[in-house]
């Protein structure tokens, strides 16, 4: 990409005119130190460290920011790579909804789907959506999973909250959610439970998730969709996020805490 490339360049140049500027400093006061004795020696040598110190400091800041706009660019272009027109799959999912039998389950599901798709595309690609339209996707997950399970499970979603259109980042908490139906109730043949419990007070949000495993199906590696959610997190919400897990015996236990504003 063109803007990286300038990018590298003008880091380069930065770096080049930081040693230029310390170097010429180190001269001046070289010189100066020969006329200077005791403590005015001590007190020269002490800004020439603090100066060296800014400029190294100034310097990394610079370097966090393009590497951050770079690191967007380059999530974005990934986002358009794997977009395929929206139009074919809402048509074909249109078709299929139109040859199944009414109030079918089948149907049900075409139905969830379609707008659970249609919500990932459009609201996806916005920088805020309202805590209520977050709230509706994951409940259309949640209900679109029990239709695909045929087991019997105890899903329970209680959610509370005082401002509906609080603004929240789309699509932040339904990695979480994913995870809790993936490793728990995919791999457990009876009693399985997903106990999810979604708060928002004062704009301070909170969702808490607890689903049961087996342990024999466990594995210790982090996916690819956790490792982005922290990313995320760190960019959108830095110092203003927490993220914990627990693990009890065969109960998995994840928090996620938000201060929105």
């Amino acid at each position: 990409m063109k803007i990286s490339e300038n990018r590298k360049k003008i880091m380069k140049r930065l770096f080049k005119l930081t040693l230029v500027i310390i170097g010429i400093i180190i001269i001046v006061f070289n010189d100066t130190f020969g006329k200077l004795e005791g403590f005015a020696e001590f007190i020269a040598f002490y800004f020439i460290i603090v100066f060296i110190t800014i400029a190294y400091w100034i310097f990394k800041q610079i370097k966090s920011i393009f590497k951050l706009r770079n690191e967007k660019e380059k999530t974005e272009l990934l986002h358009l790579k794997s977009q395929v027109n929206p139009h074919f799959f809402f048509n074909t999912l249109n078709n299929l909804y139109g040859m199944m039998e009414k109030n079918s389950k089948e149907r049900e599901m075409v139905l969830k789907l379609s707008d659970m798709m249609r919500y990932s595309i459009y609201e996806g690609e916005k920088d805020w959506v309202t805590l209520k339209n977050e709230l509706d996707y994951l409940q259309n997950y949640i209900e679109l999973q029990e239709i695909r399970y045929h087991k019997k499970s105890d899903v329970q979603f209680n959610h509370t909250i005082e401002n509906p259109d609080a603004k929240v980042m789309p699509l932040l908490f339904i990695i979480l959610l994913e995870n809790a139906f993936k490793h728990g109730l995919e791999n457990l043949e009876k009693d399985a439970f997903i106990y999810i419990d979604f708060t928002e007070s004062n704009n301070e949000v909170q969702l808490v998730i607890e689903n049961n495993f087996d342990l024999q199906q466990t594995k210790n590696q982090e996916g690819i969709g956790l490792k982005n959610l922290k990313r995320r997190l760190e960019l959108v919400y830095p110092k203003r996020h927490s993220l914990s897990f627990d693990i009890n015996n065969t109960i998995y236990k994840v928090t996620l805490s938000l201060t929105l504003t």
